[in-house]
């Protein structure tokens, strides 16, 4: 039989604690092994006891969730996904914790049931499942990107190459190491999408645009596509660009359950703009970006993908190494440079007609 995951459960309300490890270990494969009632215990029992995951609330006396998630990235670093309110100070401190190292995040249903019904307790465990097989390393604060001074900005006067980045668990964290690395005046527009529930890609975006040269902001539809600026496809929207580079948001099918897809704005930009698309993807569970990759390779097109050894979770870049469609396999800290290696200066974007 599997071993089960062993998870520490830390939240400052006994009965959320209660009711949360009555849902886990109602699961085979899931063992609650200790509750913390805030961060200084969750810290201290995450070092003694070593679980598999930690589930993290955020607002606690004494140190709260992501001061605890900091710590714990420092000392002994192990998986965390916060339990997060759906709010908008909710969103940014949840954005916070995942750039501090957090892998994943679960939206708390409500007060009176924290893990939420049954399909809601089963999305839950299923993130335990997969955090716990994270990787992870421990974290310095000067590997944390401090915001820049956006006067700096001076974009490119034209577009050489349309960016298309996926990314999904572990995302915010990798995006945060690449984006703040790419220069305004390089000649490229770029398209982003992230796996992310509604509420929390304006919070991305945010936190994004407070850290890079470019200009980051989550998509509204009937955007257009500029060099120095990179939109974020919003939670529950897929994003796509036409051959005008005008974005457009619908709310059609999800694919793996989910939208937006990677899948869905690369093959719009692989469709609109051929060879002058450049696909990069990321961290991620499961195979979104997979397809949209063969289709911009077979548009002339180029692909980057994250190497293993930076992953948090190898499976997105493992589906597109896989098919043999990637140009690049590097880790995280190389990206930005290849980005620009393969963006010279003096290309332009073509549409494809």
């Amino acid at each position: 039989m599997p071993k089960r995951v062993r998870v520490l459960v830390v939240d400052d309300s006994a009965f959320a604690r209660v009711a949360i490890s009555k849902r886990f270990n109602a699961d085979p494969r899931v063992e609650v092994i200790a509750q913390a009632r805030d961060g200084i215990e969750a810290v201290e029992q995450t070092k003694h006891l070593k679980p598999d995951v930690v589930t993290m609330d955020v607002t606690m006396p004494r140190m709260d969730g992501i001061e605890a998630v900091e710590h714990i990235m420092k000392e002994c670093p192990t998986p965390v996904v916060m339990l997060s309110a759906l709010t908008r100070e909710g969103a940014d401190v949840t954005i916070q914790a995942l750039e501090l190292g957090a892998v994943d995040f679960f939206l708390k249903p409500s007060i009176v049931s924290p893990a939420g019904g049954d399909e809601e307790a089963g999305g839950l465990i299923e993130k335990l499942i997969v955090a716990a097989g994270a990787k992870l390393t421990k974290r310095g604060t000067k590997e944390i990107p401090k915001p820049v001074s956006q006067p700096a900005r001076k974009r490119a006067s034209r577009i050489g190459r349309l960016v298309v980045f996926g990314s999904s668990t572990g995302g915010p964290g990798a995006l945060n190491r690449v984006i703040p690395r790419i220069p305004a005046d390089l000649p490229v527009a770029i398209l982003l999408v992230q796996h992310m529930p509604v509420g929390f890609t304006r919070s991305l975006a945010e936190r994004l645009n407070s850290l890079s040269e470019f200009e980051v902001r989550e998509a509204v539809d009937g955007d257009r596509i500029a060099p120095g600026l990179a939109l974020v496809a919003p939670g529950g929207s897929h994003m796509v660009v036409d051959s005008r580079g005008m974005v457009s948001l619908n709310q059609g099918p999800q694919e793996y359950g989910l939208r937006p897809t990677v899948n869905m704005t690369m093959e719009s930009a692989a469709a609109s703009f051929g060879d002058s698309v450049l696909g990069v993807v990321l961290t991620g569970m499961g195979s979104d970006g997979t397809r949209g990759a063969g289709l911009i390779k077979k548009a002339g097109g180029e692909v980057i993908v994250e190497d293993e050894s930076t992953c948090v979770v190898y499976g997105m870049p493992k589906s597109i190494v896989d098919e043999g469609l990637a140009d690049s396999v590097l880790p995280l800290d190389q990206i930005a440079e290849e980005i620009g290696k393969r963006c010279k200066a003096g290309s332009r974007l073509k549409a494809r007609v």
